[in-house]
């Protein structure tokens, strides 16, 4: 019921606020941005979300058919099945939802959106064949959804593209803050999902298996830090990214090839689910991107952040950071509205300003968690969110507090 109530406050609190506009500020034009938002977001959701995605889904799913019938699946569950069976017990160590959740991680961290997607659809999905109760989420898929949301990201190539197009000196100087931030949401968020479910985080394994992750994350910002220019990150970050996709798509073709699969058959096996899954999102994307867009165009956050600025400066608290704010409360309502948020932020204030830094590494702390509940819930049929959202959005609350912590000691 979260998400009912949490839809429908979107739409009641925008009216209120855009009559209290009218009445008491005299803007005549606030319901006609709203109306004319609404129907923007509808066409956005079919048109440049859900079709695009439908071409995206068929490559991908196709792909990881062929990886499925050459075995690379299984064997990547096999790899990481001692720390998913701590984290997801309700998974079997050898099911197929290990492997592609596995997938979905691996295209985030090296940010690779196009890629992710399909893969998180197909985890989601997979999941959903462990599922009793098919109108809410299991225990693991609240996990998965909300490890996703944090957004753990090694490599922001986006962020990174776009100061570079706006004039940056150098465009990578978010990539460490941005790292370190998007680490603190997704460790906040398995904190937050195993006391719901009661997960002991203090076995060996899961210890082991953390306590890797985060060398191996200490170690990158090290070795980068000390051994690579700037430019020489950004071509790292290009060049790697891109190769381990291929990599993945030859591997798993010539995996297959060995196995006497025949590819090509394989391929559109899998493809054929890609427009069926784009469709079946439609309703729950549009449904979500109006609302949004209602709570955007009444101007909402716009209060929010001029009454963040006032109770800081009371309390005599340096409120260099707020302008960046409106980039980080949209965040977990659109990442399309966020992006444009952070643009503008970089354009008013600077590329190069501790604001426009700041907008940049918000950007790069966490996932949009609405947007990825309705996409990744409403693929598979889910209407009851449990504490996915709650969850969600405590470790985008956390990756907010890194950002700007971790600003203030990079950029101020």
């Amino acid at each position: 019921m979260s998400l009912n109530y949490i839809w429908s406050g979107f739409f009641l609190v925008g009216f209120l606020a855009a009559l209290a506009q009218f009445l008491f500020l005299g803007d005549t034009e606030i319901f006609k941005r709203i109306i004319d938002g609404t129907f923007d977001s509808a066409r956005t959701g079919v048109m440049d979300i859900a079709l695009p995605l439908a071409g995206v889904m068929t490559l991908w799913l196709g792909i990881m058919n062929i990886g499925e019938k050459a075995g690379a699946i299984d064997l990547l569950a096999k790899l990481i099945a001692p720390f998913f069976s701590r984290i997801f017990p309700g998974v079997p160590s050898n099911h197929p939802a290990t492997g592609h959740m596995v997938m979905n991680f691996s295209a985030n961290l090296l940010g690779l959106d196009n890629a992710a997607t399909p893969f998180g659809l197909k985890a989601m999905e997979s999941l959903q064949t462990l599922n009793p109760n098919k109108d809410e989420p299991t225990d693991a898929q609240i996990m998965f959804l909300v490890l996703h949301t944090s957004g753990l990201t090694l490599i922001p190539l986006a962020i990174m593209a776009q100061r570079s197009i706006l004039g940056a000196a150098d465009p990578s100087d978010i990539f460490i803050p941005c790292m370190v931030a998007t680490y603190v949401a997704t460790m906040t968020g398995i904190i937050a999902v195993s006391i719901r479910q009661r997960i002991n985080l203090f076995n060996r394994v899961v210890v082991g298996w953390l306590g890797g992750i985060t060398a191996f994350i200490v170690g990158l910002v090290w070795y980068f830090t000390n051994y690579l220019t700037k430019p020489e990150i950004e071509t790292f970050s290009k060049v790697f990214s891109n190769f381990v996709l291929m990599a993945v798509i030859g591997g798993f073709i010539i995996g297959a090839l060995r196995k006497k699969v025949n590819v090509y058959e394989a391929f559109i096996e899998g493809a054929k689910g890609g427009i069926q899954t784009s469709l079946t999102v439609i309703p729950y994307l549009v449904g979500m991107l109006v609302a949004i867009s209602v709570i955007r165009n009444a101007g909402l956050l716009g209060f929010v952040v001029q009454g963040f600025s006032w109770l800081f400066s009371h309390l005599g608290v340096n409120t260099d950071f707020v302008s960046a704010l409106p980039t980080a409360l949209m965040k977990p309502l659109s990442g399309s509205a966020a992006k444009a948020m952070m643009i503008d932020t970089m354009q008013t204030y600077g590329v190069d300003s501790f604001v426009g830094r700041l907008a940049c590494v918000f950007q790069g702390s966490a996932d949009t968690t609405f947007y990825i509940v309705a996409l990744y819930f409403g693929s598979v049929g889910i209407r009851k969110t449990r504490y996915a959202i709650s969850c969600g959005l405590i470790a985008d609350f956390a990756g907010v507090l890194a950002a700007i912590a971790i600003s203030y000691v990079f950029f101020h």
